[in-house]
């Protein structure tokens, strides 16, 4: 069974459209990474899945069951964590009470506070101080630990490493790599190319709101990637299958 899979959506603000007829699949373990320039809708994408913000039409199954019209807090039950684009974590809790509030789920497994401080050793020193004296790269640790500890099957990550360092920036991966050992699904929004292509087992291109590219990272070249970042033509754009697989107008 795939743990995840979208069928033909779309969805927009107001009357001006996001998203047209996007299509794909995760299964367990998957690191999937969502590529495309600002404006491509790669954050209204992951909305969509966790379900802050609802389609204009198409399909979300998650585990085999309709989660369409599911609203974001039962999605989280169902095991689907957002890490949104700007942490939001409470300023005035301590490091242990944000994560604590990633636990409300109830759900079980293995992610509590010794497992994910053993993913995310930064965050070990920071237990208790306040989340408003946390650098940018702490406070992104933080929020991936709240993420974990509600023992998500799915985990969706946007633009993790906007704004941080670069020795940070490997920290935060080295941990996505004990992350994934534990059969997580995770879809990643990443702007730095290289580290994409190094993690993700799947690479999905958007461009406009629509979806041009598709494929493993062994099977497409940083130059067919970054045409179609950028929007220009390059004929045979290859997908897993070995087929042409040609960009939307």
């Amino acid at each position: 069974m795939r743990l995840l899979e979208l069928n033909n959506l779309d969805a927009g603000y107001g009357d001006a459209r996001a998203l047209s007829r996007i299509s794909l699949s995760i299964e367990p373990g998957d690191v999937l990474a969502l590529v495309g320039a600002n404006g491509a809708g790669k954050s209204t994408l992951l909305r969509l899945i966790a379900g802050s913000h609802m389609p204009w039409g198409g399909s979300i199954t998650f585990k085999g069951s309709d989660i369409t019209a599911m609203p974001d807090f039962e999605r989280t039950h169902l095991g689907i964590a957002l890490v949104p684009e700007g942490r939001r974590l409470f300023a005035s809790l301590s490091v242990r009470e944000n994560l604590m509030i990633g636990a409300a789920s109830k759900r079980t497994g293995m992610w509590n506070i010794d497992s994910v401080l053993d993913a995310l050793p930064m965050v070990r020193p920071l237990l208790e101080r306040n989340a408003s004296r946390l650098s940018g790269g702490q406070q992104q640790a933080v929020a991936i630990g709240r993420a974990l500890m509600s023992n998500p099957d799915l985990l969706l990550l946007d633009e993790v490493s906007l704004g941080l360092a670069p020795i940070i920036v490997d920290e935060l991966y080295e941990s996505f790599a004990r992350v994934k050992h534990t059969g997580i699904g995770l879809i990643l929004v990443e702007q730095d190319l290289s580290r994409t292509l190094r993690v993700s087992s799947r690479i999905v291109c958007l461009l406009e709101g629509h979806q041009v590219l598709e494929g493993n990272p062994e099977s497409l070249s940083r130059e067919q990637i970054t045409a179609a970042y950028f929007g220009n033509s390059i004929n045979g754009f290859a997908n897993d299958e070995g087929r042409s697989k040609g960009m939307h107008k």
